[in-house]
């Protein structure tokens, strides 16, 4: 008899049966698991997006063990950074943040910069989900290789800023991005976290939605670097220029700022693309004053203490929860509580000090 010759019959050929294709996915989910951390540094530093998103996705996991793994991803990028400009972009739900990032972003890419956004969005403290769907708002900067859009959630942190966004800035830098974009949740937290992770910080407000007037109040307006009134097109311009003057009145009233940068008022339409240009003149404009008057580094330095002392907090709350003997008896002392047989603090002394003996 003669051999069949037929590729179609060999056993070896290339066309894989359903339980190859299956093996052949296991294997490759396999190979991801287990892809090192020098593999996945050596990548980001070649610029590759798909390892600077796994990255971050080991970062961010709340696997204990990710931890290690991640603190030594983050060791190893440490040497790259701090070669970025980093700018913090807040602002109410329905400002435009997003439209407003888009056109920043692409202004800054037609300038040959690459951009990496980190936006944050709110988490669900029922369902603990988040919706991400920044990047389907971003449409045309998504599509540009010269950025990347990483969406995040917010989990229980405030601030309107994922709990490893600081991480995160890391690996970005290690990647190559000029401009990294941190986009908050802002949804009236306390916005001290993204303030203190940027060397920029943007505040974009309505005209027309009531709250020109909060600007003779303390607190995040303080921290503004710039306001920006958005959507100032169309029947809201004359409103937009209104406020923009209200804005710049109410900010006399507070005292010159540690940068010795007086906040400006601008207006703009991220919608229509105009004012953009100038709102990064500006931002130009403040790194300038800011790396003359030493404030820029002396910034960095006071950013990366503060970090040392949450990240501290962060590691004494985790160790303290995941204790054994913690795990244990948290139940059954909160069960004291609620019978008003002992006081939380009370409680809480009892807990501490387990803590401590264990």
């Amino acid at each position: 008899m003669s051999k069949n010759t037929d590729p179609h019959n060999n056993s070896s050929s290339k066309v894989p049966s359903s339980t190859n294709k299956q093996a052949i996915g296991v294997f490759k989910k396999n190979q991801q698991k287990n892809v090192s951390v020098q593999h996945i540094f050596n990548a980001i530093i070649a610029k590759d997006t798909t390892s600077l998103s796994r990255g971050i996705t080991l970062i961010e996991s709340t696997q204990q063990t990710h931890f290690k793994k991640a603190q030594q991803l983050i060791e190893k990028c440490l040497p790259y950074t701090n070669n970025s400009i980093r700018i913090g972009i807040t602002g109410v739900p329905g400002v435009g943040k997003s439209t407003f990032i888009e056109a920043l972003g692409n202004v800054l890419i037609e300038q040959g910069k690459k951009v990496a956004v980190l936006a944050v969005d709110p988490s669900s403290t029922i369902s603990k989900g988040s919706i991400l769907g920044d990047k389907t708002r971003m449409e045309s900067l998504v599509r540009s290789p010269k950025a990347f859009i990483r969406p995040s959630p917010s989990g229980n942190s405030l601030g309107g800023v994922a709990q490893k966004t600081r991480e995160s800035i890391i690996l970005c830098e290690a990647a190559g991005y000029d401009v990294i974009i941190i986009e908050t949740v802002g949804v009236g937290q306390s916005e001290t976290a993204v303030h203190s992770m940027v060397d920029f910080f943007l505040l974009l407000k309505l005209a027309g939605a009531g709250d020109e007037l909060q600007g003779i109040k303390r607190g995040i307006i303080e921290m503004a670097d710039a306001i920006v009134i958005n959507k100032a097109d169309g029947d809201n311009l004359n409103r937009a220029k209104e406020a923009k003057n209200q804005f710049r009145k109410a900010l006399h009233l507070y005292p010159l700022a540690e940068s010795s940068w007086s906040p400006e008022v601008m207006v703009c339409s991220a919608l229509k693309n105009t004012g953009i240009q100038e709102i990064w003149k500006l931002i130009q404009k403040y790194l300038e004053v800011t790396h003359k008057n030493g404030f820029f580094e002396e910034n960095r330095k006071q950013q990366n203490k503060f970090w040392l002392v949450q990240t501290i907090e962060e590691q004494l709350k985790t160790s303290f929860y995941n204790h054994p003997a913690i795990q244990s008896e948290l139940d059954s002392q909160i069960e004291l509580v609620l019978q008003h047989k002992i006081t939380p603090f009370a409680a809480a002394r009892y807990l501490l000090n387990l803590s401590k003996k264990s």
